[in-house]
């Protein structure tokens, strides 16, 4: 009898998305061409990643990425991971998300994970197969367009093998694999407002933070969850 993987669970996969949630309470309408699905999972709390759980929406990000970036001929589409949880075309449009909900019930974490993603839709900014066919233009290739459902599937396989190399090997594990498709190597950045401190970004810390250097301060964790991102401005500033 077919049996699946103790730490899978149920996967709901919508065509289209009307009352969407972002993080900070933000909404999201998908029309049909996106991948969309909540995927559950289980995570015993004893483990190295149920000691990490903020490192799920890098797993889920990383395995959007690869999901495509695995496929032979498709390795060099310019898809990245933004932290903490953004699916970017390069480091200028972003194409999809992922958020992640969890309850510890005595010691099992229950991992509720909603990732989307544009795959097939131009408007209003950029989709995969639109990154595709400019690959196939700029290198003379003829790769086909993706699936929203083949990729929902790879995205899935992906990620059961990354939490696999987690729970086993910790943090090291996938960071490597991580950096290659983040955008932010090398970056500098305004911390707290447009004319706060300096500061470059150095990596991800033991549980998932961002870690950043300012100059005379040493290396600092930033929190994902009381700070974001502002890709346009290059700052990490407080969430209110």
């Amino acid at each position: 009898m077919f049996e699946l993987p103790e730490e899978m669970g149920l996967i709901a996969v919508a065509a289209r998305q009307t009352q969407g949630k972002g993080r900070g309470g933000n909404a999201w309408l998908s029309p049909l061409g996106c991948a969309l699905c909540t995927l559950h999972i289980s995570i015993p709390l004893h483990s190295n990643l149920g000691q990490r759980i903020p490192f799920i929406q890098h797993l889920v990000s990383l395995a959007v990425v690869e999901a495509v970036r695995s496929i032979p001929g498709y390795e060099d589409i310019e898809l990245r991971v933004k932290w903490p949880n953004d699916i970017y075309y390069s480091d200028l449009m972003k194409l999809g998300g992922v958020l992640v909900n969890s309850t510890l019930i005595e010691t099992t974490f229950h991992i509720l994970i909603g990732f989307g993603f544009n795959v097939n839709n131009s408007n209003p900014t950029i989709c995969i197969n639109d990154l595709i066919a400019k690959f196939n233009r700029e290198e003379g290739t003829e790769l086909k367009p993706l699936r929203a459902d083949c990729l929902i599937a790879r995205t899935v396989t992906v990620l059961e093998r990354l939490i696999e190399v987690f729970q086993e090997k910790g943090p090291n594990g996938v960071l490597p694999q991580y950096y290659k498709y983040w955008v932010h190597s090398g970056k500098q950045v305004q911390l707290h407002s447009e004319h706060g401190p300096m500061a470059w970004i150095v990596g991800i810390d033991d549980f998932g933070y961002l870690q950043v250097h300012q100059e005379g301060e040493g290396v600092e964790s930033v929190h994902p969850d009381g700070n974001s991102f502002d890709m346009l401005r290059n700052l990490i500033v407080p969430k209110h």
